[in-house]
């Protein structure tokens, strides 16, 4: 099966999205109140800055998105 780029990127979207729900989830665990705009800034909050689980999580959500900028980078750069 064959996938095309925009099918590529659509799936990184989606695991992306997903990746973004199980940190919130998890950064909830440890601090019950935090938001989704808090996780931009998760310094603010020593509890998650310290915590390993959390800190895993958040490294998986910028390997993802770091694999949608090279792809996006990848398609750009192949000839038409």
């Amino acid at each position: 099966m064959e996938l095309s780029w925009t099918e590529i990127e659509h799936l990184l979207q989606e695991l992306i999205e997903g990746q973004q729900k199980h940190l919130l989830q998890c950064g909830r665990r440890i601090v019950p109140q935090v938001t989704q705009e808090d996780l931009l800034q998760p310094n603010d909050f020593p509890e998650l800055e310290n915590h390993p689980s959390f800190r895993y999580e958040e490294g998986v959500l910028a390997g993802i998105q770091a694999t949608k900028v090279a792809l996006r980078t990848l398609i750009h750069r192949a000839p038409r």
